[in-house]
């Protein structure tokens, strides 16, 4: 390692990981995959089973962080106002003043993101891509850092409205957890004995300053060309596949890019290896990609189809670099 400025996010991002991974026991790759979401400048998805710990996981990165956490319970009857926040009549001033909504803030946990009408659902496409929201004919700056963590149950259907493919498309990640193992089961039952509380409190590693540094790290992680290339014959191959109905937009190609720089920053490299792009393209690319409306009652699926890309789309042989890594 010779850039000082990687070598400190990379120390940062371990702390990170560390902390959290101290009370979200077990989910150590979802874990990185969330923080490299987030030092790219993304937003996640998380979507799995309840009871699996996508709550804790969003308020503590935040805490370790050091970031304004704000969470919002997403339910059939809210309204855009109370995210976006509304004109308020203020009668010592008598004018109206603007009142924020729960958007202005570090990082937004929109909790069951699923459970909201479209109308509501479609507040958050401004924020989550332009920074910005507008009420009233009114625009306001969304100040950095912003991200959004939100949740979403898979399997349950009732009194959901499925996100349409334009939303999708603006979370760089979805993420899933999975259960634990029982080994990994017995020390979230230990770890909750051990503290006596039910409220986890965790010690910021840096504050937003230091997240927004961290960020401009990331972007001094070299991308070879060939490596590139890979990213964009992933995507392609999504397009083509015989079982896909819709393939992944260039914003597929960007988000592997983008989170394979943040992984190699989280490992403590300054440049990017096939392996962080075949690490983050599942999570990348399988909410993305739309398979055809005859399998959908089948196994078939948009992470079944990325697995299948990343066994037969040929991977860089070498850097021109040559000496930073071996071929795989």
């Amino acid at each position: 390692m010779t850039n000082p400025r990687i070598e400190t996010a990379a120390e940062h991002s371990a702390d990170v990981l560390h902390r959290v991974g101290s009370v979200v026991i077990g989910k150590s790759e979802s874990l990185r995959l969330v923080l490299a979401g987030i030092l790219a400048g993304g937003h996640v998805l998380l979507q799995d089973l309840p009871g699996l710990g996508k709550t804790l996981a969003a308020r503590s990165m935040a805490q370790a962080l050091g970031i304004e956490f704000t969470r919002a319970q997403f339910t059939p009857d809210l309204l855009p106002a109370d995210l976006t926040g509304s004109f308020i009549y203020n009668q010592r001033i008598g004018d109206f003043e603007f009142r924020e909504g729960p958007l202005f803030t570090g990082l937004l946990l929109a909790d069951e993101i699923n459970r909201t009408p479209p109308k509501t659902q479609a507040a958050l496409l401004e924020a989550m891509q332009e920074r910005q929201v507008t009420v009233e004919g009114r625009t306001f700056e969304l100040p950095p850092p912003f991200h959004v963590l939100a949740t979403a149950n898979p399997v349950e259907y009732e009194g959901t409205y499925p996100l349409p493919e334009a939303q999708l498309d603006r979370f760089l990640l979805c993420v899933g957890f999975g259960y634990p193992t029982a080994e990994e089961e017995y020390d979230v039952l230990h770890s909750r004995i051990a503290r006596r509380q039910e409220l986890v409190v965790l010690d910021p590693v840096t504050d937003a300053a230091g997240l927004l540094e961290m960020q401009a790290a990331v972007e001094e992680v070299e991308v070879d060309r060939s490596v590139s290339e890979y990213c964009i014959a992933l995507v392609t191959a999504t397009r083509t596949h015989r079982d896909v109905l819709i393939g992944a937009s260039p914003r597929g190609s960007l988000a592997l890019m983008l989170c394979a720089r943040a992984l190699a920053l989280i490992s403590g490299r300054d440049f990017v290896l096939p392996e962080d792009v075949k690490t983050v393209a599942p999570a990348a690319l399988a909410h993305r990609v739309t398979v055809k409306p005859e399998l959908w009652m089948t196994d078939v699926s948009g992470a079944s189809v990325v697995a299948g890309l990343l066994e037969t789309v040929p991977t860089p042989a070498a850097q021109e670099r040559a000496g930073r890594w071996t071929p795989p």
